[in-house]
């Protein structure tokens, strides 16, 4: 009789506990100015979601913000003055651990194809990497043209070859895949194998109610005035902010990794390269004179001795390989070039902003009716987009153009000042002698 009071009680707490973390016990949210209750239809049904930390995505690594002298980490005996170090802040971001290796790339290709193959072949021929970067006029590379990107013993080399605009294109895949495959985990979708042109999953199209896809649980509404049931949206958190080349500024800022060695708010020690020392070998003592980067040593030398190879990579290393730097990006010096979402400009360090700088701005909106309704999606499955016009930028102090990549390059209009109006027609007060 004991026992069953003991295992009585037991239950009782079990459910007492269980109920305390359903909505029953849940403490109601009201607004802190209006006073009204928040996630009460009966209130008109404003929903907040308790949901407060972003998903940070599969394969990426939390890069604290902050500030640092960006710019060049050595004397320039060139003298070209184009990349001279100035301060600037930086704000925390994610990247990848490791660049985007071939089978990524592959992936990307095999669902372009299985999407659009059969009635949109150029998309899936547009994202092909150059694999003839390998050629060279006197020296015989063949065996890597042909199977470098391909072959399963490559798998986890870095992808070569790839434009600007196939890397922004694989970005914007790769943020569509990763919201497809969370709304999956949450249940709100089921896998649709049968996708095809522009009925694909697309974050912007579903977020715009312009994609369906094969409902599951769809998220409860609580307007009175709707069906009772809704897609997700970017206010419940689920929706992870799209991929993106790193800024050049972001891009110095992880690979230096000077969190490694900051001191209160002193950087004790400034860094050449991803690591400490003015060398590609370490200096630790447990691991004294190891090569800590893919590097040519010099002329001819691409890898060291056989028997005793150096850095042990004629051409790109595998992904993850070497030590990673302190914030645990690896072969952020070395084994590959790495695209920045920033448009060249030689002297753009002399007009920045020292917050999050960056030069490539063209400001877009979707386009809409002439009743404000999105217009349909095209027939990829992507939301239609123009620049925003100039009329819709009058008064603006910010910004007065939607394309500010040539922004203060030199051009005439850039040497117009900011306090006039510098898209206004020339007239005889505002002229000047050619």
């Amino acid at each position: 009789m004991k026992y069953s009071r003991l295992a009585l009680v037991f239950l009782m707490m079990i459910f007492i506990a269980s109920l305390s973390s359903c909505s029953f016990f849940k403490k109601k949210q009201y607004s802190r100015t209006t006073n009204w209750e928040y996630n009460n239809p009966e209130n008109g049904g404003f929903e907040v979601t308790e949901r407060q930390e972003q998903f940070p995505g599969p394969g990426l690594i939390l890069v604290e913000g902050g500030t640092f002298v960006m710019g060049s980490t050595q004397e320039d005996l060139m003298f070209d003055w184009n990349n001279y170090p100035r301060r600037v802040t930086i704000s925390s971001f994610y990247m990848d651990e490791t660049e985007v290796s071939n089978l990524d790339y592959l992936e990307y290709l095999y669902w372009l194809k299985r999407i659009f193959g059969a009635d949109y072949p150029q998309v899936f021929v547009n994202a092909l990497p150059d694999t003839l970067v390998w050629r060279d006029r006197l020296s015989y590379n063949e065996p890597l043209v042909e199977t470098y990107l391909r072959h399963p013993a490559y798998h986890n080399y870095p992808v070569v070859g790839v434009t600007w605009l196939q890397a922004n294109d694989y970005c914007s895949w790769r943020t569509d895949r990763v919201n497809e495959w969370i709304l999956i985990q949450e249940g709100i979708l089921d896998l649709d194998p049968d996708q095809r042109n522009e009925n694909n999953f697309n974050t912007e199209a579903y977020l715009a109610g312009q994609y369906e896809g094969l409902v599951n649980k769809p998220l409860r509404n609580l307007d009175p005035n709707s069906t009772g049931e809704r897609n997700a949206s970017i206010q419940d958190g689920l929706i992870t902010p799209r991929y993106r080349l790193p800024t050049e500024a972001e891009w110095e800022y992880a690979a230096l990794g000077l969190i490694g060695n900051t001191l209160y708010e002193r950087v004790v020690e400034r860094r050449r390269y991803p690591w400490n020392g003015n060398y590609t070998r370490t200096d630790e003592k447990k691991y004294y004179g190891r090569v800590v980067a893919n590097f040519k040593r010099g002329r001819g030398d691409y890898m060291g001795v056989a028997g005793n190879l150096n850095d042990g990579a004629d051409i790109p290393a595998p992904i993850g390989s070497y030590w990673p730097n302190d914030y645990g990006l690896y072969n952020m010096g070395g084994n590959v070039s790495e695209w920045v979402l920033d448009v060249y400009r030689p002297l753009s360090l002399e007009d920045f902003s020292d917050y999050n700088p960056y030069r490539g701005n063209v400001f877009r909106n979707a386009i809409r009716d002439q009743d404000g309704f999105l217009v349909d999606k095209d027939s990829l499955g992507r939301i239609k987009y123009e620049e925003v016009p100039d009329e819709d930028l009058v008064g603006r102090t910010n910004y007065r153009k939607a394309d500010n990549r040539n922004y203060d390059d030199g051009d005439q209009m850039s040497h117009l000042s900011e306090s006039s109006d510098w898209l206004a027609e020339p007239t005889e007060s505002n002229q000047t002698d050619g």
